[in-house]
């Protein structure tokens, strides 16, 4: 059997009385010291936070930045005053947001891959 690792470092934090018992109550839904119990929320990938994390995430939020940027440079390169200089309506904006959100990512993911290949 190989011996763990001894933990010698420590982490701490002050809570309340109520904030305490309601991690003793989480800790015990799994059968889990709070000591136990707290470690492993704290490894999580996330933290414990619930919310994303990790490098796919980060790829996905750069994704998601780049559409953005492309679909408003393409709104801005598309939506220009009439002959007569008169501004488009509102249900000509709408449809063209509604254009430019359809493909945003797939142009995203190409313009990533794009520069991937030419990096090589």
């Amino acid at each position: 059997m190989v011996k763990a690792s001894l933990r010698t470092k420590s982490v701490g934090t002050k809570v309340s009385d109520a904030e305490y018992a309601t991690l003793e109550a989480r800790a015990r839904t799994e059968n889990l010291t709070l000591s136990e119990w707290m470690r492993a929320r704290l490894l999580e990938p996330d933290g414990g936070t619930g919310r994303p994390g990790g490098e796919a995430d980060e790829v996905l939020r750069g994704e998601v930045l780049l559409a953005e940027v492309l679909a408003l440079r393409a709104l801005f390169l598309n939506l220009r005053p009439l002959p007569d200089h008169a501004l488009p309506g509102e249900a000509e904006v709408r449809a063209e947001i509604a254009r430019v959100d359809a493909t945003k990512m797939q142009r995203a993911r190409e313009r990533l891959a794009a520069q991937k290949k030419a990096a090589r």
